[in-house]
């Protein structure tokens, strides 16, 4: 039997590296037109870069600070049939600086939906892998929003367009540090704390399969002010989002995803002080050797926190408590790189 119906699953979301030439140059072989583009330096301090079709490429964010949008014409410049093209700017092409970038497919610049109290200006949905992005208007009060998915989103981050505002990071199944977990918690992006009480920044409220939650906080929903959300819902075979328990032994914690991953983020909920952390299969790409990059922050390649990716999930192999510390629960969303059984009936193999 089928284990999922995205036998390939770059058609959706893909990593692509790259060496920087110091001017405009088409970064190609992502396999398919970008929607969302993350981009990062593997070997310098420079900034997080993350641009959206839905915003347009004359605008970027970071995220490792609650900045506005950065107006620019040298970070990604556009997004083309087959990857994106950066501009000069060093955060994404300084010369022979070697990047990691990552590429979701939404529905581009998308349309507006008016499943919510508040119609979204626009709502770009990939339904076949359960990504969205949103961009709407706030009203100050409890309000709901369109991500047009048709299943519930399990990872959603808010991030303010043209004024200071963090990235508010709802998580299903994060435990905060007051036992609150989901809809009664947040995180931010940019910073090292644990998930912690908040019960006005989702309503107190999951998201269903048609809305997510707003209520009057001023990061999620301000009056009159621009928002963009990032909606991420599982699909079998492709993406997951849960937590695990660290169990602070070099032979970490199994986590079962259902499939080979390509990229992993993770993040402790229980304890502060800690970053969160990208790995994908790309980058030097084999075990456990897994560098991660912290989108809380703009350090090169971390090379001390050890990670298997498997045929069928990823297995911690250190005792940090950035990943994987003794009685501590971490919230995770991870994409396949390949399903681990397809609708073509052919298994995935390890690395």
């Amino acid at each position: 039997m089928a284990y999922t119906t995205i036998n390939k699953s770059s058609l959706h979301f893909n990593t692509k590296l790259y060496t920087g030439n110091n001017t405009s140059q088409s970064i190609t072989g992502v396999g398919f037109q970008p929607d969302w583009s993350w981009i990062k330096s593997r070997v310098n301090t420079e900034k997080h870069v993350l641009q959206n079709a839905v915003i347009g490429t004359g605008q970027e964010f970071t995220s490792q600070d609650n900045s506005a949008q950065n107006p620019t014409t040298t970070s990604v410049t556009s997004f083309n049939s087959d990857g994106i093209t950066v501009g000069s700017a060093n955060a994404v092409n300084d010369n022979n600086i070697n990047y990691a970038s990552w590429h979701w497919k939404a529905n581009g610049a998308g349309s507006s939906n008016t499943d919510g109290s508040i119609n979204t200006t626009k709502t770009s949905a990939n339904t076949t892998s359960g990504f969205s992005l949103v961009t709407y208007t706030g009203t100050g009060s409890n309000a709901t929003i369109g991500h047009g998915l048709g299943i519930a989103p399990e990872v959603v981050f808010i991030k303010g367009v043209n004024f200071l505002s963090g990235w508010y990071v709802y998580a299903k199944d994060a435990l905060g540090t007051n036992g609150n977990s989901g809809k009664g918690s947040v995180a931010f992006l940019e910073n090292e704390a644990a998930f912690t009480n908040d019960t006005t920044s989702w309503q107190n409220t999951d998201p269903t399969s048609s809305v997510i939650s707003l209520g009057n906080d001023g990061g999620t929903n301000g009056s009159n002010k621009p928002y963009q959300a990032y909606c991420f819902a599982p699909v079998k075979g492709f993406s997951k989002m849960g937590s695990y328990l660290g169990n602070g032994n070099a032979n970490g914690t199994f986590v079962n995803t259902g499939f080979k991953p390509a990229w992993i983020l993770i993040k402790v909920t229980t304890i502060a002080s800690n970053d969160w952390h990208i790995f994908d299969s790309k980058r030097l790409g084999y075990n456990e050797k897994n560098y991660s990059l912290k989108p809380n922050n703009n350090p090169i390649e971390v090379t001390g926190l050890k990670i298997d990716l498997l045929s069928n999930g990823f297995k911690l192999r250190g005792t940090q408590n950035d990943f994987n510390g003794s009685g501590q629960t971490y919230m995770y969303m991870a994409f396949a790189e390949a399903p681990l059984v397809g609708s073509n009936n052919i298994p995935a193999t390890a690395r």
